[in-house]
């Protein structure tokens, strides 16, 4: 289980959606002998016969897959970007901190079928692919090149709990969270520069 305190508690499932598809690169974990087995894959959220399923696949190789079938649940990570927060940019002494976003979702995880995988295949290359000025579709591509499914898994994860959690100085007064916004600005880095970008749109909700 993740630690959230109340304040940095998301709840929104419309907002969560948005966060997994901008950070859809994630990792899953199941267990093997009492061990934690950990794979980082591109995942998509989507809707199923009406419930939600977090999809993607893995090379055949990678023998994580073959675990699916002897745990009850499996824990997914998306992590958004983090950053460090100085307690000098406060009005007054404090301890320095850490600003990021992260959703855990758990649940049942089912290997598909060829059909459920190609429709899954189809789905990830739109995403990555439509917009391109020549987009590599799973229609487009050659019968030799489609073979490869043979190499890989496909699965999809239940999404039983989703548990969320945005961490944006939430619990700082008003002069301190401009502070952190404008600080974290001067900071030129990319993640900092996100994190300032989030704290702002909840500031203005």
């Amino acid at each position: 289980m993740m630690f959230i305190p109340k304040k940095f508690e998301v709840t929104d499932f419309n907002e969560i959606s948005k966060f997994i598809s901008e950070h859809s690169f994630a990792i899953i974990v199941s267990q093997k002998d009492g061990r934690s087995v950990a794979t980082h894959v591109p995942l998509l959220l989507r809707e199923i016969e009406g419930e939600n399923y977090v999809t993607g696949h893995l090379a055949r190789a990678n023998e994580q897959w073959k675990t699916f079938s002897e745990v009850e649940e499996v824990l997914v990570i998306f992590q958004g970007p983090h950053t460090y927060v100085s307690s000098s940019w406060y009005n007054h002494e404090n301890v320095p901190t850490w600003n990021y976003q992260s959703v855990h979702i758990y649940g049942k995880i089912e290997i598909m079928t060829k059909e459920e995988l190609i429709e899954d295949l189809s789905l990830l290359m739109e995403k990555y692919e439509s917009h391109r000025k020549t987009p590599i579709l799973w229609d487009s591509i050659s019968d030799d090149t489609k073979k490869q499914i043979n190499a890989i898994v496909g699965f999809k994860i239940s999404c039983d709990e989703i548990q969320a959690a945005f961490k944006l100085s939430q619990n700082r007064n008003e002069q301190d969270f401009n502070s952190i916004i404008k600080n974290l600005y001067k900071e030129e880095n990319p993640q900092a520069e996100q994190i300032a970008k989030a704290m702002e749109k909840i500031h203005k909700s």
